[in-house]
């Protein structure tokens, strides 16, 4: 008794279980972005105050950078790529989880260096989401275009950022001065894609090592940022072209299928868990309820090249399920055209009324629901004997000679 009682609440914590892993994306994509936006904050709320209006009246770039905070920029930026990883995570992408790890790393140290009422509690924070991140690694395990776009994006700004802050920081360090941000942008692209016109060098040791940091990261993050976003584009097409001819080659003694009625649903269900390999084949665009790991050809079923790449001189049976009577005939006939073809042919028969024309494209099997179940509960109701060959009979409606004649047995 005590173990019946305990069986539910097994059931039912089992159940919260996955609902919480569920729900851990979103969890901790929420988490990432209150803490990019905590970043965030001090900035806009000094904005907010309007010491901004203050912040242009500066002779020059330099003290204006002075003024804001050369700490306020960069916690800035690093709190601008935790809010667009944030999206990432949501989608239980990869790449964002691997890049949320990175950024946590300097937004400790801003914040270490920083002079916050909160920082201690920040630092803990942060600590907790990435141990978070750590601990729930396997449930961010897809490959999403989208964070990789989010990933090169991020890479592409914080680059531009750092060549632009350091150019206006540095501009009397440069031949001629760099004094403004068009010039900044101008010369941060150039050396960020390692063109090099030339027309702006700069003239002492701390600016040419800034030039170097720049082609160096520039180098780096295009390189980066291609492979993000390249990288899951080629290895889905990859995966798919693989996966296409693995299937291709294990049609062979296979079942082919055509049709979404319940009836091809659940046969294919049946035959999947037997262990016979089945190969579906539908109309482009039609919506069913096959899994995705089923073997499917999109095209015209009594089309000779949709069934000669669902491997018709391969496969062992070729069933005609469609709720469409004269498509699953004219799916027979199409069979029969390939003289290589052992396949045995079996047709549904939705409509009893079209039972003896279809009967007449000779399939291996004819197959009338209709006139079973008919059969069946009139004979129970009767109380008749059923037995094995009475079911067979029924179940299974033999096609007939080109006479006109029933066969006797089938093929």
């Amino acid at each position: 008794m005590p173990e019946t009682n305990h069986q539910p609440i097994a059931q039912m914590a089992h159940h919260l279980n996955r609902r919480f892993i569920a729900l851990v994306p979103i969890l901790l994509a929420i988490m990432v972005a209150i803490s990019g936006l905590t970043m965030i904050y001090p900035l806009v709320h000094r904005v907010w105050l309007g010491e901004h209006l203050n912040w242009f009246d500066q002779a020059s770039w330099r003290e204006i950078i002075d003024m804001i905070g050369l700490i306020e920029l960069p916690r800035v930026f690093v709190g601008m790529c935790l809010l667009m990883m944030s999206m990432g995570l949501a989608m239980r992408a990869r790449l964002a989880w691997a890049f949320s790890l990175v950024v946590f790393v300097p937004a400790l140290l801003v914040t270490i260096y920083s002079d916050w009422g909160i920082t201690s509690i920040k630092i803990v924070y942060d600590l907790v989401v990435v141990a978070m991140l750590i601990w729930y690694w396997s449930v961010f395990n897809r490959s999403s275009l989208t964070a990789g776009t989010l990933f090169a994006v991020a890479s592409v700004i914080s680059l531009l950022w750092y060549s632009m802050l350091g150019s206006l920081y540095l501009g009397e360090e440069f031949a001629p001065p760099i004094k403004d941000m068009p010039n900044a942008m101008y010369f941060s692209v150039v050396a960020m894609s390692t063109v090099g016109f030339g027309d702006i060098v700069p003239v002492t040791h701390p600016a040419r090592l800034f030039v170097v940091s720049i082609i160096v990261m520039g180098i780096t993050v295009f390189a980066t940022s291609l492979g993000a976003i390249v990288g899951p584009i080629a290895s889905g097409k990859l995966r798919q072209m693989l996966r296409h001819k693995a299937r291709k080659s294990m049609r062979k003694n296979h079942v082919i299928l055509c049709g979404t009625t319940p009836l091809a649903i659940s046969l294919f269900r049946s035959l999947t868990e037997r262990g016979e390999l089945v190969t579906v084949v539908l109309r482009p665009g039609t919506k069913h309820d096959y899994p995705d790991t089923a073997d499917i050809v999109f095209g015209d079923a009594f089309g000779a090249e949709t069934l000669k790449e669902a491997g018709v001189e391969e496969a062992s049976h070729v069933m005609a399920l469609r709720a469409d009577d004269p498509d699953n005939a004219f799916i027979v006939l199409a069979v029969k055209s390939f003289p290589n073809s052992k396949a045995r042919t079996i047709v549904l028969v939705n409509n009893s009324e079209n039972l003896e024309k279809i009967r007449r494209v000779n399939a291996d099997v004819v197959f009338s629901p209709e006139l079973l179940s008919a059969e069946l509960l009139a004979r129970a109701i009767s109380g008749e004997s059923m037995d094995k060959s009475l079911i067979s009979d029924l179940f299974f409606a033999k096609p007939i000679d080109a006479d006109g004649t029933v066969q006797t047995q089938t093929n």
